[in-house]
């Protein structure tokens, strides 16, 4: 049986490889995420098919930041497609701009806080203000929430101190940077396991390569759903 807690990168070039990726994982994912990377590959068809004609949730993770009036109508056009999420970036304006352009569809915004491969060097190096990474985190989520975000996205090691804030009653938290136990890291910095990321107050783990990297991609979806503490 399939866990919609779990969502699933498809995190391949294109959209035949990608439905090549969900035939493959069949009933054990409902709840897929398509990102930049398959922007050019069919990335929007994939979305299509996977929600209108197959039945699943769709999670389109594009990051959006741009002035207010190009997020509210990219938002606008993507919000005619019916799907789950949309992630913009967890500044106050943009996410008021893409709260805007959802107005009336089903499509909940997802705020991204702090990218889950980053550390604090990498703050420094972008000239984010000094300070604690995870505090960082729990500001931005704080401000993106007042400013109308239906959740964020943040690393499982803030979702507790997040889900602890009073903005977020009754709003999602989605980590990324989840690695089932023993699984390399890859290019995750802030990462956790998916029973620690559910028990601290996410909604929602995002799992990609070691899900579609395994020798049997259904399998690996299983074990990670077998992790997950009882709802």
């Amino acid at each position: 049986m399939s866990d919609d807690r779990l969502i699933v990168a498809l995190d391949v070039p294109n959209v035949v490889q990608g439905l090549a990726l969900a035939d493959r994982l069949g009933d054990a994912v409902s709840f897929y995420k398509v990102g930049l990377g398959m922007l050019t590959g069919g990335g929007f068809a994939l979305a299509n098919e996977l929600k209108q004609e197959r039945g699943k949730r769709v999670f389109l993770d594009m990051k959006l930041f741009d002035i207010g009036a190009t997020v509210e109508a990219a938002v606008r056009g993507i919000a005619q497609y019916d799907l789950d999420f949309l992630t913009v970036h967890g500044d106050p304006q943009v996410v008021r701009a893409a709260a805007e352009g959802r107005r009336g569809s089903n499509t909940k915004i997802l705020a991204v806080t702090v990218l889950t491969s980053l550390d604090r060097a990498d703050l420094d190096a972008n000239l984010i203000v000094p300070g604690d990474i995870h505090e960082i985190t729990l500001e931005r989520a704080a401000r993106a929430l007042e400013a109308g975000a239906d959740g964020v996205i943040a690393s499982p090691q803030e979702a507790a101190m997040i889900r602890a804030l009073p903005q977020a009653a009754g709003r999602l938290i989605v980590t990324p940077g989840v690695r089932p136990a023993g699984a390399a890291l890859g290019d995750q910095k802030r990462v956790a396991t998916p029973a620690q990321a559910i028990g601290d107050g996410a909604d929602h783990i995002v799992v990609g390569r070691p899900v579609w990297q395994a020798d049997d991609p259904a399998a690996a979806a299983r074990a990670v759903i077998a992790e997950l503490p009882p709802r």
